[in-house]
């Protein structure tokens, strides 16, 4: 029988800079670098949790905006699914970093793509950073341009994918192909200028 999936929400923080930055974390336990997020609470809205977590990890309290879009991965055994939303920081930390988290840095989009310790989180924030940056008025929307990879993607990688989307139910993944025309069609819409 499959275990429900973690549900979790998380922010893409963005802070206005001459050149625009976005905010990383680093676990204390495992060392790594990652996106600002974590697990609902109880009776918590997913984006509840993503204000809640982001204001957690960077110290940061910030302005939530549109969403954009959900990573699901396998996380301990178990699907995870986080729901992200762009959001802005604006002056200083107003509250300590939590005990998890060792520290957070500011960095170009790219150098914080480049930060983060898990290829997944690397996929998301380098599709969705650009999305964000442009929604912020910070940066133009164009297409990525393609990227020389160094070597070859693991194919287990994509294995990995694919088990975990299996072990959704159906209403799951029906919830999150909704989620993910809905984005598309909202960032259709902006692109037209009507949102």
């Amino acid at each position: 029988m499959a275990r429900a999936p973690v549900m979790a929400a998380g922010g893409i923080v963005l802070r206005r800079a001459p050149v625009p930055l976005v905010a990383v974390v680093r676990q204390r336990k495992r060392n790594e670098w990652v996106l600002p997020k974590g697990k609902l609470d109880d009776g918590e809205t997913p984006r509840e949790a993503a204000h809640r977590e982001v204001l957690e990890e960077t110290g940061h309290d910030v302005a939530v905006h549109e969403f954009l879009g959900t990573l699901v991965y396998q996380s301990g055994g178990r699907s995870k699914v986080v729901h992200y939303w762009r959001m802005e920081a604006d002056g200083g930390p107003v509250r300590k970093l939590m005990n998890d988290i060792k520290a957070v840095d500011w960095l170009t989009l790219d150098d914080a793509i480049a930060r983060l310790s898990r290829e997944y989180e690397r996929v998301f924030l380098t599709q969705i950073g650009p999305i964000a940056l442009a929604a912020a008025g910070l940066a133009p929307l164009s297409a990525p341009e393609p990227k020389q990879v160094s070597e070859p993607v693991s194919p287990l990688a994509k294995g990995d994918i694919d088990a975990s989307l299996q072990t959704l139910t159906q209403a799951e993944a029906a919830s999150i192909d909704e989620l993910r025309h809905g984005l598309l069609r909202k960032v259709k819409a902006w692109l037209r200028g009507e949102a």
